[in-house]
């Protein structure tokens, strides 16, 4: 497994949420963490059906781009009783003319639950797979998932995506309701995030 040995990593994402939690992952390791959007690369389009294919997409994209090292995030969440829907799809489904309204994505699922009568608990599983990516081509890949239900209303404010609907299994609370310091200790990014400090900065 290849170390991490600079000192600026892009992170090829243009998501506010994903680059507040992995820049505040990443700052103990004294690595400055450079958004896409900063060097106004754009978003590569996303033409595989897995977390990891997509992973790779972005961040091999960054890499070449920018000539430094990348790393990507590309997570979902899926729910059992949809088949493992929305998955790779999370972000799509929450896609409007005017940008991207989770409210509404949250509240499709939760009407489709609903009408097939889906019963409780309504399980679902967060999952996160980061890339790391070099401009010669070399990656490493890392995974994590966190399983949970769903729950209505939706309930906190603290989180994006999907997070108001999803309570961990053993919490009280949703990761939208929950502090920063709190989820990035149990999410799939962090237990992904885990994995790729044992292999790649530890």
């Amino acid at each position: 497994m290849r170390r991490f040995s600079g000192e600026e990593l892009v992170i090829a994402s243009h998501n506010a949420g994903k680059l507040r939690e992995i820049g505040a992952l990443m700052a103990p390791f004294g690595v400055s963490a450079i958004s896409a959007a900063s060097l106004d690369l754009p978003e590569p389009e996303e033409t595989e059906d897995t977390f990891i294919g997509n992973a790779r997409i972005k961040a091999h994209f960054a890499a070449r781009q920018s000539g430094l090292p990348a790393l990507s995030d590309d997570s979902g969440i899926m729910v059992d009783a949809l088949g493992g829907e929305p998955g790779v799809f999370t972000a799509d489904w929450a896609e409007t003319p005017n940008g991207r309204d989770f409210r509404m994505a949250m509240t499709k699922v939760w009407t489709m639950l609903q009408d097939q009568n889906a019963p409780e608990p309504r399980s679902a599983r967060f999952c996160a797979t980061l890339c790391l990516a070099w401009p010669d081509g070399h990656d490493e890949i890392f995974e994590g998932a966190v399983a949970g239900r769903l729950v209505w209303p939706m309930r906190g404010a603290l989180g994006f995506g999907f997070d108001p609907i999803f309570m961990p299994d053993g919490e009280t609370v949703t990761f939208g309701e929950m502090d920063a310091a709190r989820k990035q200790a149990i999410s799939h990014r962090a237990i992904a995030f885990e994995k790729l400090v044992a292999g790649c900065f530890a």
